[in-house]
């Protein structure tokens, strides 16, 4: 009987070690590949490495965001530090914005730091259907946009429960303009 929980042990201990491998060699990869390596859970919350490919929307006109109305996601990369990610997207008015939520949870407080990244430098890359769009990320906390965006944000990925001002006066959802860059 000692010999079967011995036997057990290591082969638990060995799956383990297996799963802890598999999971660093995700995210080992994921930082040397182009952009993020899934469009859906759980590899998209995994950042990835910086957009190597894409057809980079120079001058003219700012572009008509209205398409992007109904996607689920897209991809975004801070240029410093040069990291890309999948996140969620709201287009209102003509203008997009990118939600980050759960920032006051411990998993916010551990996992999310490119908030802060914004903040500080938001230079950033856009990537919708093959093509880059250069922004600034810039964070908003009031003004009359912001109930437009809460109720698309709302609509598109709260099931139409009501997101407030108070999320965001609460410091637990951030909310970011990607503004057209000036260089």
């Amino acid at each position: 009987m000692k010999k079967f929980f011995i036997l057990l042990a290591k082969i638990i201990g060995g799956v383990a070690a297996l799963i802890v491998l598999v999971v660093l060699s995700i995210f080992a990869v994921a930082r040397f590949s182009d952009g993020p390596i899934g469009n859906g859970p759980p590899l998209e919350m995994v950042t990835a490495g910086p957009f190597k490919t894409g057809e980079l929307q120079v001058g003219g006109d700012e572009p008509d965001w209205s398409f992007l109305k109904d996607y689920p996601i897209v991809q975004f990369q801070l240029l410093e530090p040069p990291r890309s990610r999948t996140t969620f997207i709201m287009e209102t008015e003509g203008r997009i914005f990118i939600p980050s939520g759960y920032m006051n949870t411990p998993v916010g407080k551990i996992w999310k730091h490119w908030p802060m990244e914004a903040e500080k430098d938001g230079r950033a890359l856009l990537r919708v259907d093959g093509k880059l769009y250069e922004r600034t990320m810039v964070r908003i906390e009031e003004g009359e946009i912001l109930n437009s965006v809460l109720a698309e944000l709302s609509r598109k990925y709260a099931g139409g429960f009501p997101v407030s001002q108070e999320n965001i006066d609460s410091g637990n959802l951030w909310i970011f303009e990607l503004e057209p860059r000036k260089n």
